[in-house]
């Protein structure tokens, strides 16, 4: 084992915060914007700036050529008490332009003005093209030895502690849309290995829209906002979408996975990662072997129902990132395992039939089992949002010795186009020197000049040969651990615009994915087809989609096209046979529950509260107490009081994966249709319980939630007209019986009998 990296220590530091809130030295909430509690009054007596808070790291403090400073953390971050401008000469004032006179001009000398508005001017980089909207986290990945016998790379070693950096996005939407829509997620890992950097760039869907890197941006143009009117944003329940995947018809698998609840996350925490395409590896003998690889998250997979997506996208648009910064800081690190498919490497490419340069196809893992290769935990939440997740720049050509590329022509447009684009995004060839884009080992390119270089170049000759420096930098060989592209055998062949003929089956595998999913899942993708399609203006695209679905399942076909009030088509080609794998749908198994998020509503036994809240907190579960007001809870004697972190007012069920009541409130001040509209919302029953709380409920309860009523909170379930009986609902229990039956819940993310599948569905199990 290697000594603990600075990760791990900044992970160790977490841990340690965290177990000292239960001894009141800090909330145990996560959430504090700041690493110290402010005073009411502005602070007038000079300090420097504070530390980040205990969840945040920074880019290892290595100069722009690799070699490691040994600074600390915060080297690069602001120092002294006082404000400068950008060259440290100290400002008396921040809030005056300089003027001739209290009422006069202002003066062109102002220095100062003009440096503060031209660089607010130039605050603002072009976003990403597609996977725009991101939030990051650092972390360490160790592997686990398995690999050796497959792939050389270092980092992949028993035990070895690499640092990572980790950034998921959503694919359409711009910087400022919603977390939760309907997309597919980006999930890019940035590995700082010891023989340079490896990316691995993929998404939470093991396939693509397109088979060649030339209609990207085609399916792109499609699926972002009508250029006329910049509507619907982040979607892709539009004309234009539909439009191209329809005619498109090799968009049809991974338009299925988008319209199944894959497409819906619950979480970034539980949600898995694919590196889509075929990759080579090479081991210490030259030996090449074909691979995919696989992140399965340590939580399972776990996925919101779309109208939960579509209030949090309204009460909440920042939820995946306020969720996964939350978990890191709370403790609750997320992690997952990488694993490979591994398939002979053959002149043909194919593995049972399936081909391995096609990116719309995957082989399910009932014929290639995932084998895992190492585990991946993020400890660390960005420092500064821009500086590192917004900066950071992914690319699949950064490979490291062990792992190589294949032919998949999507994969070949991709090694172009996003070193191209971090050119223009990020102002010029040297974004390689960007503090969160460094490599953590010696660089000696003999690149030069451009904008924004911060390495400061020695010796005169910067090309080979040389002699004036030396001969140096000196070439080097498998043995100095050089990078050698695999001698893979080019065949004698023309030059043609044409596709493999494997590549025209566009319907079995969308039929295999059908067939491998839950009558509940299945519900859920005809809703999601009958919604999007249901969007569309225009009749003959709403036709053509019912021609897609026809060529995938008759049912599904029949179900949408009774939606969207329209004949269901026949096939043009019955649909084939095939087997099902049971390894794509997401339920069915149980999984961790630790930081999952549980709702406390609090009633008028505090003591009560209490005691629930320790045994969720023991249980690894991150406790959220709802009152009618905010401030603190009285618990009695000499006991700490308990912080309200939610109110009627600012509560909703949908940031909650269960909801415990610990008594029944009354009617809150708030609870006032007037002031509150979802107090409004007729409740017959329930003139003794706050109205908020009896929405909160019956949210909940259709969303498939588990809950839980303790210590008198029954009446709250009768007021929602809740039965006490349901699936998935537990009353009568005492303060100290509530967390072991809500763990079993928890543990299959939700209470999927509450509500039985249509009778068309439900005989289709898999």
């Amino acid at each position: 084992m290697q000594e603990p990296g600075p990760l791990k220590k900044i992970a160790d530091k977490v841990v340690d915060a965290v177990q000292n809130a239960a001894s009141g030295e800090r909330p145990e909430v996560p959430g504090a914007p700041g690493a110290a509690t402010p005073s009411v009054a502005e602070p007038v007596e000079p300090n420097g700036p504070l530390p980040p808070k205990p969840d945040q790291a920074a880019p290892r403090p290595v100069t722009a050529t690799g070699r490691d400073t040994g600074a600390g953390a915060t080297v690069r971050s602001q120092d002294g008490r006082f404000l400068t401008n950008a060259q440290g000469a100290r400002l008396p004032d921040g809030d005056h332009s300089l003027k001739a006179g209290p009422r006069g001009p202002v003066l062109l000398q102002d220095h100062h003005l003009r440096e503060k508005i031209t660089h607010f001017d130039h605050e603002r980089i072009p976003e990403r093209v597609v996977h725009a909207r991101g939030a990051a986290a650092h972390g360490v990945f160790r592997g686990y030895g398995t690999a050796g016998a497959v792939c050389k790379a270092a980092f992949l070693a028993e035990d070895v502690e690499t640092p990572v950096f980790v950034r998921f996005s959503t694919v359409l939407g711009s910087r400022g849309s919603a977390d939760t829509v309907r997309d597919t997620r980006g999930f890019a890992t940035k590995f700082y290995t010891s023989e340079g950097v490896f990316d691995l760039v993929g998404n939470n869907i093991p396939v693509f829209f397109i088979q060649d890197a030339i209609k990207f941006p085609d399916v792109v143009h499609a699926a972002k906002p009508h250029p006329d009117r910049e509507i619907p944003q982040a979607q892709s329940a539009h004309d234009t979408f539909w439009d191209f995947v329809t005619l498109h018809t090799e968009a049809t698998h991974h338009t299925l996975w988008n319209m199944s609840d894959r497409g819906i996350p619950r979480s970034f925490r539980t949600m898995e990662g694919f590196g889509i395409h075929t990759f080579r590896l090479v081991n210490a003998e030259g030996a090449s072997t074909l691979v995919k690889w696989h992140w399965k998250p340590k939580l399972g997979v776990h996925s919101m129902v779309w109208e939960e997506a579509q209030l949090v996208a309204g009460a909440d648009p920042d939820f995946h990132r306020r969720d996964l910064a939350d978990a890191i800081e709370a403790g609750a690190f997320p992690q997952w395992e990488l694993g490979i498919q591994t398939f002979p490497d053959t002149p043909e490419q194919t593995f049972e039939g399936i081909d391995l340069l096609d990116p719309t196809k995957i082989v399910p893992e009932e014929l290639a089992p995932v084998r895992p290769v190492g585990l991946l935990t993020l400890n660390a939440n960005p420092t500064n949002f821009f500086a590192e997740t917004e900066q950071v720049a992914f690319h699949p050509g950064h490979l490291v010795p062990g792992i190589d590329i294949t032919d998949d022509p999507l994969l070949s447009g991709r090694l172009f186009s996003y070193l191209d684009t971090q050119i223009t995004r990020l102002g010029g060839p040297n974004f390689a020197q960007i503090p969160i884009n460094r490599t953590h080992v010696p660089v000696n390119d003999m690149l030069r000049d451009g904008f924004h270089q911060h390495a400061v170049h020695s010796g005169v000759a910067p090309y080979k040969p040389n002699s004036l420096d030396g001969g140096c930098p000196f070439f080097a060989g498998a043995g100095e651990h050089a990078f050698i592209e695999y001698p893979t055998p080019v065949a004698s062949a023309a030059k043609v615009r044409e596709a493999p003929a494997s590549f025209a089956d566009h319907f079995s595998q969308p039929r295999l994915f059908w067939a491998s999913m839950s009558p509940v899942e299945r519900e859920h993708i005809i809703a999601a087809y009958t919604f999007e399609l249901g969007k569309c203006y225009e009749q003959a695209v709403k036709e053509r989609g019912l021609q897609v679905l026809a060529r995938i399942d008759a049912d599904l076909c029949a179900q949408v096209a009774a939606g969207l009030g329209l004949p269901a088509p026949e096939p043009t080609e019955p649909p084939g046979q095939v087997r099902p794998s049971p390894a794509l749908s997401q339920l069915g198994r149980t999984w961790p529950v630790d930081g999952r998020v549980v709702g406390l509503v609090a009633g008028n036994d505090p003591g009560a509260l209490a005691t629930v809240r320790r045994a969720v907190l023991s249980a690894g579960l991150v406790p959220l107490v709802i009152a009618g007001a905010g401030g603190e809870l009285r618990t009695g004697g000499d006991a700490e009081p308990l912080a309200v972190q939610r109110t009627f007012d600012t509560a909703r069920s949908v940031e909650f994966d269960a909801i415990v009541l610990v008594g029944a409130p009354g009617p809150a001040q708030g609870a006032n249709p007037a002031r509150d509209a979802k107090a409004g919302t007729p409740q017959p029953d329930s003139s003794g319980i706050d109205p908020r709380l009896v929405l909160m409920l019956t949210e909940a309860y259709r969303h498939s939630k588990p809950l839980v009523a303790a210590a008198g909170g029954q009446s709250a379930l009768q007021a929602a007209g809740i039965a006490t009986n349901a699936p998935g609902v537990l009353a009568g229990l005492g303060p100290d019986e509530v967390v072991p039956p809500l763990i079993d819940l928890l543990a299959g993310h939700r209470v999927w009998h509450r509500f039985p599948p249509s009778s068309d569905l439900a005989g289709q199990n898999v």
